[in-house]
């Protein structure tokens, strides 16, 4: 039922070592991302740690065991229908996760970190679009649906069928809401001002998926400045990934100055700026002065 190569992580180490292994896995398993993230988000998981606990690891185990076994049993509770075609896919799903499960969102869930962890999501029945599609697009995969993510700027759907062909694409946050052309143009303006494009509408590898949905922590906790924890962890997640915007480094550096760690915070602010000078030399600069004025904190 669950994708992947070998060893995607899910066995033994810490929550990052274990992130770090299933984002370079061969086939990076979404749902696990997504869970070693919600595990990472629990004080009793997460953080870097000097030691092997095994009680530690057998919590992240069940941690992830628990949710992935709900994955699997809402899977099995979809209709058979090999002969489905991708509206049939998108209305089975819509009737068992939107209809019998309730599985929604409303403006409220923006306001709550729980909205961007599978775990809590998969208890709640709510979330962010993101993390609703991504229970979709778990429990579709394991039905042998033909599946993807659509990661649309400002709001994530699913789709069914053939990208380039045969498709349809609906709206977890809604239900199951299914989606026409115009409901798309209509759904993208309204969440990002934005036109919509033929590129938005590619699938979304878990990768991209998983960096959004850090995106999206880093927002919320950014607008919560008693929160620069949860920024931080984020952001220390991201820059696990094998590509991630280079800018999360001096957010990192930033933090680590803003949480009272002047040396380290500087040291980071250095490197970043060595990184940069080539093509930004100004910037570099700048952020050099920034190093400095960090390091004479400690005076």
């Amino acid at each position: 039922m669950r994708s992947g190569d070998g060893d995607n992580g899910e066995n033994g180490g810490t929550v990052r070592e274990r992130f770090t292994a299933a984002a370079r896995a061969g086939r990076p398993d979404l749902a696990l991302l997504c869970l070693l993230i919600g595990a990472e988000a629990d004080p009793a998981l997460g953080g870097e740690r000097g030691e092997n606990d095994e009680h530690l690891g057998r919590r992240i185990d069940r941690h992830i065991d628990e949710a992935q076994i709900e994955l699997d049993r809402l899977a099995g509770l979809l209709p058979y229908g090999a002969d489905r075609d991708p509206r049939g896919w998108a209305r089975a799903l819509a009737v068992l996760l939107g209809e019998k499960h309730g599985f929604h969102g409303t403006p409220d869930d923006y306001r709550r970190l729980d909205s961007s962890l599978l775990d809590k999501v998969l208890r709640r029945r709510r979330g962010l679009p993101i993390l609703l599609s991504v229970v979709w697009l778990e429990v579709a995969r394991r039905a042998g649906a033909p599946v993807y993510g659509v990661a649309l700027p400002g709001h994530f759907v699913v789709g069914f069928g053939d990208p380039d062909g045969d498709h349809v694409l609906a709206d977890p946050f809604s239900g199951g809401l299914l989606l026409d052309e115009t409901d798309v143009e209509l759904l993208v303006a309204g969440s990002s001002g934005a036109t919509l494009s033929e590129a938005m509408l590619r699938p979304a590898g878990p990768l991209e998926i998983t960096l959004r949905v850090l995106n999206n922590i880093r927002a919320w906790a950014a607008a919560r400045p008693e929160h620069t924890d949860v920024q931080l962890w984020a952001v220390e997640l991201s820059l696990l990934l094998p590509h991630h915007p280079a800018r999360l480094r001096y957010e990192r550096a930033r933090l680590l100055v803003e949480r009272g760690d002047f040396t380290g915070g500087a040291r980071e602010l250095e490197s970043y700026a060595e990184a940069v000078a080539a093509m930004e030399p100004n910037a570099a600069e700048a952020v050099r002065r920034q190093a400095r004025a960090a390091r004479a904190r400690l005076n």
